[in-house]
């Protein structure tokens, strides 16, 4: 069997009390439910927007890797200062992660251009040095 007590006769309903005075203070807020950085009442999530130039270099480092290497470099010098100034903002602004990828495009772009430079020249110095020999 089971330890409960025996259930009692029915208690009335308690009567409310008086309502609140007009002036009365705003409940204490509850510290089991604290808002969470990022976060505002009701607990729904509120993103801080991108940065104005956060797609500008993602699209300069996309288009730096695959269509023209010359604007590899562009993407890196722009992604390294819209970084800087989203670290500098506290949170202000969003998309570093975009910026992120295309700096490392930019990088990578810029690395294969200078390759292919060293490449042509070398090529170039290979042709004058047959053709001065007259092979």
């Amino acid at each position: 069997m089971s330890a409960l007590p025996p259930p009692g006769p029915p208690q009335p309903p308690e009567e409310p009390g008086p309502p609140p005075p007009y002036n009365a203070a705003p409940p204490p807020p509850n510290p089991y439910q604290p808002y969470a950085p990022g976060y505002g009442p009701g607990g729904v999530p509120q993103w801080a927007p991108d940065h104005p130039q956060a797609t500008t270099v993602l699209l300069l480092g996309i288009l730096g890797m695959a269509v023209c290497q010359v604007i590899a470099p562009f993407a890196w010098v722009k992604g390294s200062r819209v970084k800087k100034e989203i670290d500098a903002a506290g949170g202000q602004y969003g998309g570093r992660s975009q910026v992120q990828i295309g700096y490392v495009l930019g990088i990578v772009g810029t690395v294969l251009l200078g390759l292919s430079v060293v490449g042509v020249v070398f090529y170039i110095i290979i042709v004058v040095v047959a053709v001065s020999t007259g092979a």
